[in-house]
């Protein structure tokens, strides 16, 4: 990846793509409308071979539709309504801990802690009721399936999670409350222009997938990097001012997603470093990798807690940019901060290198995360 800005890959479909590098290149690249994520509607490589993921061709994922649907999501995403969150976060986080502390040890970070924060918190603001965690924990488990599941499997999962999402919506309308999914639904019903009943409903399981498996992902993959390296641990518990500082290097440093999660259609020839150019009509990625990127990064390689200026490519960029950056990192913040607070022993039960990554899903954390404190 150093030496070639495009590579030239094959998906775990089997099918080719080309891999952007350099992080120059992907930056610009989120915003070229040269670009199109409408891959559904055009002959681009799949992912899976037994699932579609997000192709939906009844969605547009590009300009202009796409930013107007943007701007209705956006507004719930506010830096003062993910600040007022804020110590509904911390409750839960505290709560989540005291249960940890109780239970058996050593504890699975990611079953006692990691999954059930993010979850809580987005089933509050969309008004899920959290009676049904487990239920759409497995339907997005199994609809975020690559190579885990058959693909009979995978198409159940899929029409179940549809299925629940109308009958949840149905009920806000007939209940409605002050979330979010109440909101969009009186967006809707004001202006169709702005958000269809479809796309409202398209835009709820997007929220919900974003809003737990991204960040319950990072949450234990980024606390396992962290204890890894008993120095930067060490660092970090002297001074918990560095937490925002820190969880923007465990972003930057251990990547909650995978690029298959920016894949494109080329419209056109498109020119990037050193002369190479992205044919028409290949399915591009554009690499999350590119954090590690030395002429954006000195020394990319190390975990370094005080780095600065980090503008790393894991939320995306421009109009792509993740709607739910802001309530993410606000979460990881408590998160960390909870955990260290509470924990000063925290540590892995096992050595790091011996951490299991899951098989065949979307994401890259571990299976397992056992902690003892």
């Amino acid at each position: 990846m150093r030496d070639e800005p495009l590579l030239h890959v094959a998906l775990p479909s089997g099918d080719p793509a080309v891999l952007v590098t350099r992080y120059k290149d992907v930056r610009r690249l989120f915003a070229d409308e040269r670009l199109s994520r409408n891959t559904s509607r055009y002959p681009a490589s799949r992912i899976s071979a037994d699932n579609d993921l997000f192709g939906d061709p009844e969605i547009d994922n590009d300009p202009p539709r796409y930013l107007v649907e943007r701007a209705v999501v956006m507004r719930a995403f506010s830096a003062r309504r993910i600040e007022a969150l804020r110590p509904i976060v911390r409750e839960i986080t505290a709560e989540l801990m005291d249960a940890m502390e109780a239970g058996p040890r050593p504890a699975d970070l990611m079953e006692a802690f990691a999954y059930p924060l993010p979850i809580l918190v987005i089933c509050h603001m969309l008004g899920v009721p959290p009676k049904d965690r487990a239920k759409f924990r497995r339907l997005i488990d199994g609809y975020l399936s690559v190579t885990a599941l058959p693909a009979d499997e995978v198409e159940r999962c899929r029409v179940d999670y549809w299925n629940y999402l109308s009958e949840l919506i149905a009920d806000k309308r007939a209940n409605p409350g002050d979330d979010l999914i109440s909101e969009l639904i009186r967006v809707s019903e004001e202006d169709p222009e702005k958000l269809t009943d479809y796309q409202l409903q398209h835009w709820v399981k997007t929220l919900l997938i974003a809003g737990y498996v991204t960040t319950a992902s990072q949450i234990g993959t980024g606390t396992a990097v962290l204890l890894h390296r008993p120095e930067a641990a060490a660092d970090l518990k002297a001074d918990l001012s560095l937490v925002p500082s820190a969880v923007e290097e465990l972003l930057r440093y251990q990547m909650m997603g995978t690029s298959l999660g920016s894949l494109r259609y080329a419209l056109e020839d498109i020119e990037v470093s050193d002369g190479a150019v992205i044919p028409k009509g290949s399915t591009v990625m554009l690499s999350v990798e590119s954090n590690m990127d030395e002429e954006t990064f000195p020394d990319a390689c190390a975990l370094d807690i005080r780095r600065q200026d980090n503008h790393h490519m894991t939320f995306g960029a421009g109009i792509h940019f993740c709607a739910g950056a802001a309530l993410a990192r606000m979460e990881l913040q408590e998160a960390t901060d909870g955990l260290l607070r509470r924990f000063p022993g925290l540590q892995l039960a096992i050595p790091g290198e011996k951490l299991v990554r899951p098989v065949g899903g979307f994401l890259a954390g571990y299976a397992e995360i056992p902690v003892v404190w």
